[in-house]
């Protein structure tokens, strides 16, 4: 993530009379007809087995660039498992091939923090995080899919920064809890989008070979444009040590970049991060990507960001994805256009088969089409006999009529019956999504004549695929109240909801004296990131969020226990994520902020977008609206903080007494959330080491006021 600053789509209705239902199912069906020889009107393409092209690697997704599927894991079954279908079983849904994951470093990457497995030198711990069981439930459903691993950014411990050797010791036991899971990473890149170290990649080639890591191959420098290669053709060394260029953003509607030096390498050359659309309207920029890819840039992998949409409606890049999937409480999960359009490559064609040049190309109308055959030695997955499979998918996304194309098959490629799907990208109807035509039955010669409609995606295939029919429960607001004690959780985990955007806020013991007379029992939440992590990107110091972004009146409240002097915040009603353009560039959310220091001083702060008649332009506006001084809260000692919101009322709680009502009207509803702080204003955000500083929590609880 990411090379421009936002995109943002539109929703779009789902519900169509049954009529237009009829209507969408009859347009998206082509006509499809047995050649009748030469000298018709169309263009004539000729899909040869014997032509040459180059391997395909597969179309995957990313789960990372923050906590993309953060809100996955705390679904219910079945309803996780169907949405895992969807994304990961072959012939049902997205059926990805290649899975790319974050190696979490505890601190923001674009929508949230990912957890490290060694936070301290030495100390690693196979168990943290999430990737491990989606990469594991990937497998389950794909044996064959591809891991591919990426830093965002990295711990503080490192000594000489991220090109550093120890960040290779740090990669090494990544690989060993890899392998500790019954996991084979694939492809292993760098530092996503700030540059590349040719000699860190040279060392580190090495030292995967020395440590038996031979067949993990390297990828240089998912980072925009190509100057990757160039620097590759001008040193050897750095040209031997990497596998795969792979490119970011490459690719828009209608053409994708290239580069004369990077086609002279004779390497995969990966579209390793694209996409970024939005799950309901994005399909027909990602359909013409795919081929795209290819054609103009003869790239063999796409890989879309993100997976799945599975954050808080609070945090940046709303909608991206192949589904919805961030309401864990209700189950609810949402499908879109752009799944089923990766779909009609994906479930397909498989990794290792090889295009076909002479049969990939440009429409003549508008459009483009690509074609890829099965091996001689033959994945065939169907009941045909004779010949290779293949594959051919047009797109007609930027054609305004229909076009008629005439289709020869030979060289060794079956002439059998060839399975029909389509997709209209732009339509709202889920029935004209992945939808089954008739199937086709070719000439004697394998020929056959189709006419393509605009804005479509059409697959034919002689392999078999098929469209998961699981449905979700309807959407539902996260009931109140809202509790966690944190007690029935593990060590080390993240307690149901909580999402962090920048440090780790996890289970741990409650080991410290409550004003002298005993030690608080059981469980807390503590936040446990004590040195700043090498950054991504803008979060200046450790906040978590939680619920559901659309409670209105409610009265959130915790027990609090600063471990260091510093500031501790109750965030309420918050609504978005505010990303400043100018600098310091500081990413924070907009909403109320409860700011109790050690001191005993407090604030309550309304966070705003900055209007540029008050300030300047891109800059943040902070509002106080009430202060004031309790007595001092020290550390290792429990206290009480609590903010009630009931239309444009606020009551700041401190210690179960009132300390101030105000009236502010900007806010209306919104979730919860909690920041510490080691100073009230960092001199130079978003480099805070001071912001790193450790609490505990407990008796979490949001209630109707």
């Amino acid at each position: 993530m990411h090379l421009a600053w936002l995109w943002t789509g539109k929703s779009v209705g789902r519900v169509a009379a049954v009529i237009l239902t009829i209507v969408s199912i009859v347009l998206v069906t082509p006509a499809v007809t047995p050649a009748h020889g030469e000298g018709q009107a169309g263009q004539a393409i000729s899909v040869d087995g014997n032509g040459t092209g180059r391997v395909f690697d597969g179309v995957g997704a990313i789960s990372g660039g923050g906590g993309t599927s953060r809100l996955l894991v705390d679904y219910p079954e079945p309803e996780r498992n169907r949405i895992l279908d969807y994304l990961f079983k072959p012939g049902y849904g997205a059926s990805l091939q290649i899975l790319k994951v974050e190696i979490g470093s505890d601190t923001n990457s674009s929508n949230g923090a990912e957890p490290s497995h060694e936070r301290a030198r030495g100390q690693v711990d196979c168990t943290a995080g999430y990737e491990w069981w989606l990469m594991e439930q990937a497998k389950k459903r794909n044996p064959a899919i591809k891991f591919y691993g990426l830093e965002w950014g990295a711990p503080g411990w490192f000594d000489g920064g991220f090109w550093s050797q120890d960040n290779i010791t740090y990669l090494l036991n990544w690989l060993g809890c890899a392998s500790q899971h019954g996991l084979t990473i694939g492809y292993l890149g760098g530092w996503n989008e700030k540059g590349w170290d040719k000699t860190w990649y040279e060392n580190l080639r090495a030292a995967l070979d020395q440590h038996g890591y031979q067949d993990v191959q390297l990828v240089a420098a998912d980072n925009g444009g190509w100057n990757v290669a160039t620097d590759m053709v001008n040193d050897p060394a750095f040209d031997a040590a990497v596998d795969v260029v792979g490119i970011h953003y490459p690719c828009s509607q209608t053409h994708c970049s290239s580069s004369a030096d990077a086609l002279s390498l004779d390497k995969p050359l990966f579209a390793s991060e694209d996409g970024w659309k939005n799950y309901l309207t994005g399909a027909a920029d990602v359909a013409a990507e795919i081929n795209h890819a290819y054609i103009d840039s003869r790239m063999t992998a796409y890989i879309n960001w993100p997976a799945a949409y599975a954050w808080y409606p609070t945090v940046q890049f709303q909608d991206s994805g192949l589904l919805k999937a961030n309401e864990p409480w209700s189950g609810y999960y949402d499908l879109g256009p752009t799944l089923w359009v990766l779909a009609q490559t994906a479930q397909f064609t498989r990794p290792g088969w090889r295009y076909i040049d002479s049969a990939t190309g440009h429409l003549d109308g508008g459009g483009t089409y690509v074609t890829r055959q099965s091996p001689s030695a033959g994945d065939t997955a169907r009941s045909t006999t004779a010949g290779r499979d293949y594959t051919t998918v047009f797109e007609t996304t930027a054609a305004t009529e229909p076009q008629t194309v005439h289709v020869t098959v030979g060289g060794g490629l079956s002439t059998d019956t060839l399975h029909l799907w389509s997709t209209q990208p732009d339509s709202a109807d889920p029935s004209t999504w992945f939808a089954q035509g008739d199937d086709v039955q070719p000439a004697e010669d394998g020929s056959y004549t189709i006419t393509l409609q605009p804005d479509r995606v059409y697959t034919l295939t002689t392999m078999q695929g098929g469209k998961g029919a699981a449905s979700s429960p309807p959407p539902a607001t996260l009931t109140l109240p809202f509790r966690d004690s944190f007690d029935g959780y593990q060590k080390g985990s993240t307690p149901r909801y909580f999402s962090d955007m920048e440090g780790a806020f996890e289970i741990a013991p409650c080991g410290h004296a409550v004003d002298g007379t005993g030690v608080h029992a059981g469980k807390c939440l503590q936040q446990v990131i004590t040195q700043q992590p090498t950054k991504w990107t803008r979060v200046p110091s450790p906040v978590t969020l939680v619920g559901d972004a659309s409670w209105t009146d409610y009265q959130v409240s915790t027990k609090f226990l600063l471990q260091q002097p510093g500031t501790v915040s109750l965030l309420g009603r918050v609504v978005n994520e505010l990303s400043s353009a100018n600098k310091p560039h500081v990413n924070i959310w907009m909403g109320y902020y409860l700011n109790i220091s050690d001191t005993g001083a407090w604030s309550l702060q309304d966070v705003q977008g900055c209007p540029t008649t008050q300030c300047s332009p891109g800059s943040n506006k902070t509002v106080t609206i009430a202060q004031g001084n309790a007595a001092a809260m020290g550390t290792s000692q429990w206290h009480q903080m609590a903010l009630r919101f009931n239309g444009d009322t606020i009551t700041v709680i401190i210690d179960g007494v009132p300390a101030a009502t105000v009236t502010d009207p900007t806010y209306d509803h919104g979730q919860v959330g909690l920041m510490l702080d080691g100073e009230q204003a960092c001199a130079a955000p978003p480099d805070c080491p001071s912001s790193y500083i450790t609490a505990q929590f407990d008796d979490f609880a949001v209630t109707p006021s």
